[in-house]
């Protein structure tokens, strides 16, 4: 049985420190060490290898941290169930990443709170970095994520398909033509943080067709989706966006997409929870409904555009 020493345990993996554990759970250095000697003897096998004075968790340790993340995530969701009364499967918490949070996640909740009017739900917003940690670290149910992830270390279900294109200024010369990537790398690229995951795909496909973010001569950062666009529609740069998030404005053609060979493709939307979830069969239940509930998930047929448009 699970109990308060495998606690300590997750959160060294997490902190990758014994000082920094001892902080987080108001305990001292040598109790830390103490709960993990104490595991390691239950379970006959290395859990932590401290050799150099680095933290690694080994095989066995990672597979405990797998199980445990599981088993403590299955109970905090038995626990807010068991006390929700009516909400029952839909009182839960997700992550999702801010193309899907802010585009495209409102309507589809919007139709779900009228339909489930119990329902308890918490929303976090963040990259897909951030998102997985939470989701490892047992604090949030589920995700909605269009980054690149393991599929092999977490259990997966397909939400959408939706475009990734390249977007100027509507009022641009590039402006729904077809053009040569070259073309526009003297242009600035404006794109998300690092961990975003629009900005890992970006990154893939430029190395898919031979190129890096150092092509172009100048790169600004912007962590607002919204702020991104407004850059680019009074011609201060060039981006590359889901074309869900720019729906709006290149049908008042403040933004236009471009069609780059090589650079314009569906990527996938979606859920991700932990492996081995006792509340599977619930979770896929509400990704169903999800599902169900995206009016416009058949909006893209095919990723093109077709040039002097």
């Amino acid at each position: 049985m699970l109990d308060f020493r495998h606690h300590t345990f997750l959160t060294l993996c997490a902190s990758q420190s014994f000082t920094k554990t001892a902080e987080l759970l108001n305990m001292t250095q040598p109790a830390v060490s103490q709960h993990i000697r104490y595991l390691e003897e239950v379970y006959g096998c290395l859990l932590v290898d401290t050799a150099n004075r680095k933290i690694r968790i080994t095989e066995e340790g990672e597979r405990l941290k797998a199980y445990a993340t599981t088993v403590f995530s299955d109970y905090r969701h038995f626990r807010d169930q068991l006390g929700s009364g009516d909400a029952g499967n839909w009182n839960f918490r997700f992550g999702a990443t801010m193309s899907i949070g802010e585009y495209v996640m409102p309507p589809i909740l919007a139709r779900l709170l009228l339909q489930h009017p119990e329902a308890k739900i918490q929303m976090t917003v963040a990259n897909t970095h951030d998102l997985l940690e939470k989701l490892s670290q047992g604090e949030l149910d589920f995700l909605l994520v269009e980054g690149l992830f393991d599929k092999s270390a977490y259990d997966s279900l397909l939400f959408r398909r939706e475009p990734f294109l390249p977007v100027c200024a509507g009022s641009s010369l590039w402006a729904n033509e077809q053009v040569d990537f070259p073309q526009i790398t003297g242009s600035r690229l404006i794109l998300r943080e690092p961990g975003s995951g629009s900005r890992e795909i970006l990154e893939n496909l430029l190395q898919k067709n031979n190129f890096s973010l150092q092509a172009f001569d100048k790169i600004v950062e912007i962590g607002s989706i919204g702020a991104m666009k407004q850059l680019v529609a009074q011609g201060a740069g060039v981006t590359f966006l889901f074309a869900v998030t720019a729906k709006e404005e290149i049908e008042n053609k403040t933004l236009a997409p471009m069609a780059i060979p090589g650079f314009c493709e569906e990527r996938e939307f979606n859920f991700v929870f932990l492996k081995n979830t006792y509340f599977r069969d619930s979770l896929l239940s509400v990704a169903q409904e999800f599902i169900a509930m995206d009016e416009e998930r058949e909006r893209f047929k095919k990723c093109s555009i077709e040039p002097g448009l």
